[in-house]
């Protein structure tokens, strides 16, 4: 009887390999089949999955952003305000090992968006995505009277966002084994300043 193949799962693995090779080698060396080598498969097994290493580099960046998208929503159930704010950005900041190879896989993407609509599109909605989380915490910590800050929660949210997207670049730069950029420290100085 042949084995009954979980195809779901066979494209994570793919992109687990993905992760791995990219952290070690970098995206040039990403191959479609070092990639296929280092999942345990065959070159050829990953054309029916992902036909260019182009579509395994989307499909990998959209695994990431549902993955950290996954963990917020469980840091986040049942809180508001500075402390649902505070937990979505831990989710997202580059912490460990897992989330600094996370942003090393969003870099390139972020490199193949500039030129490529498509992706473009992709970033443009998932950064809307979490504009609008931020937004809607800021708003909820404003009316708790936990932000007290001139500035508007427009502005605010976009010094995050971009806060939190240029820590994805200083992570990936570290050098091998290196987690720690002080990154806490950062955002807690952020929000400290909202209350002042």
């Amino acid at each position: 009887m042949p084995k009954i193949v979980d195809h779901d799962e066979r494209r994570l693995e793919l992109v687990d390999a993905t992760w791995r090779i990219i952290a070690r080698l970098g995206i040039e060396s990403a191959t479609m089949r070092e990639i296929a080598l280092e999942a345990g498969f065959a070159n050829g097994a990953l054309k029916p999955y992902f036909p260019t290493k182009d579509t395994l580099l989307t499909f990998a960046f959209s695994h990431v952003f549902n993955r950290t998208n996954q963990r917020i929503a469980e840091v986040t159930a049942g809180l508001a305000g500075l402390d649902a704010l505070r937990a979505f950005c831990v989710e997202v900041l580059p912490l460990d090992e897992e989330r600094i190879n996370e942003a090393r896989i969003v870099i390139p993407f972020w490199q193949k968006a500039i030129n490529d609509p498509e992706k473009a599109r992709i970033h443009r909605e998932s950064m809307q995505q979490w504009l609008e989380a931020i937004l809607r915490y800021l708003a909820e910590a404003r009316d708790g009277g936990d932000v007290t800050a001139a500035v508007d929660d427009d502005s605010l949210a976009g010094q995050l966002l971009n806060m939190l997207l240029g820590a994805q670049i200083a992570a990936a730069l570290l050098p091998d084994g290196q987690t720690e950029l002080g990154l806490r420290g950062q955002l807690e100085g952020f929000l400290a300043l909202l209350t002042r």
